[in-house]
């Protein structure tokens, strides 16, 4: 099984739909979709900002925003199939279908290092790729990856986020960035063309 994180950054990229479709074509049986929080994200941070209330509140309100960008993109590609815990993703991949993971085991009651803007959903995804014990973690970005940059550096420079490279040092699987173009590259992969750490 694959874990395929989408940016947030997707969600008003006429790119998004592309991704949805290939991923329903090609990722039946083995692709769970975790999906960024994007604006709705944003939002958090500015009611933040303003109000200045406690990063619990705030992490619970960014989870959901993570879900209602599932939401959306259900929406757009019905055939995504819901999934909001181990073991509907293990049932929806048993029916031959594409998982849409819903984050809601990722809301917290009280404060730790997972609840706060040091995890992002990129990281909240690498977790659950770790629990699904997946095969392959792709995370697709629309900004600029160094493709030689550690994982660490790309936290420092927040491509990844602060705790991503401290999640994935235990990962016994590989993770790959893609740029939001590189469909083709990820088709290829999905089909068994090419490897996208080739």
């Amino acid at each position: 099984m694959w874990v395929v994180k989408l940016g947030g950054s997707l969600n008003g990229d006429p790119l998004l739909a592309q991704w949805l479709e290939l991923l329903v074509q090609l990722g039946g049986g083995r692709v769970t979709v975790v999906c960024g929080g994007g604006g709705f994200a944003d939002e958090v941070r500015r009611a933040q900002s303003h109000w200045h209330f406690d990063d619990v509140p705030a992490h619970n309100m960014a989870v959901l925003a993570m879900a209602q960008t599932a939401y959306m993109a259900h929406a757009l590609q019905p055939a995504l199939q819901l999934a909001s815990s181990q073991a509907e993703v293990h049932q929806v991949m048993r029916s031959g279908h594409t998982a849409l993971w819903l984050p809601y085991d990722s809301l917290r009651d009280r404060p730790g290092p997972d609840a706060n803007w040091g995890m992002s959903s990129d990281s909240i995804a690498l977790d659950l790729a770790r629990r699904l014990n997946a095969e392959r973690l792709v995370v697709v970005k629309s900004c600029a990856i160094d493709p030689v940059a550690s994982l660490a550096e790309l936290g420092e420079v927040g491509v990844l986020d602060q705790r991503f490279a401290s999640i994935a040092a235990g990962a016994n699987f590989p993770i790959d960035l893609v740029h939001r173009a590189e469909l083709a590259r990820v088709r290829s992969m999905l089909i068994g063309e090419v490897r996208l750490d080739a």
